[in-house]
């Protein structure tokens, strides 16, 4: 079996990370903090007026996870309510830190730490619009997209209870 065949797609979230930007973990993690739970629309909108540096990174870091589900759902045949979206997950991680020296008194070298952060938004669409829709068109997905265990033929049924 090869790898394609074996991964499963999540169509309900969509992830996006931004590597190694050079920041400090820290003051990421202030301006990440003021849109997590918020919807995609106002998040954005939040990180286009804030006043610090890590908004800028990090707008593209969340536009770039909406854009993700939206395409992953449309490639898959999906409908998908761009305003339902909300931030069900975001975190900052630290990235490697670069050492420099800065000459000091007496000979000494002073240590700078240039400090980098990954940045991670993870996208998912409300529960209650999704469970509105289902009862709508009488389809129920699991979070994986894959078909729920009602929903297998009978054969395929037994072959995984084995």
């Amino acid at each position: 079996m090869s790898k394609e065949s074996r991964k499963v797609v999540d169509l309900a979230a969509g992830r996006a990370t931004g590597r190694r930007i050079r920041m400090t973990p820290m003051k990421a993690r202030r301006v990440v903090d003021l849109v997590r739970g918020k919807s995609v629309d106002e998040a954005v909108s939040t990180l286009l007026f804030a006043p610090q540096a890590a908004s800028l990174p990090a707008r593209k870091v969340l536009e770039s996870a909406r854009d993700s589900i939206l395409t992953k759902r449309e490639r898959n045949g999906l409908a998908t309510d761009a305003t339902a979206l909300y931030v069900a997950e975001a975190y900052v991680d630290e990235g490697p830190t670069m050492k420099r020296f800065r000459p000091r008194a007496k000979g000494r070298a002073g240590r700078i730490l240039k400090r980098s952060c990954h940045i991670t938004f993870v996208v998912r669409e409300r529960a209650e619009v999704v469970a509105r829709r289902e009862a709508a068109t009488g389809v129920s997905r699991s979070r994986s997209g894959r078909r729920g265990q009602a929903d297998r033929p009978a054969n395929q049924q037994k072959e995984r209870a084995r």
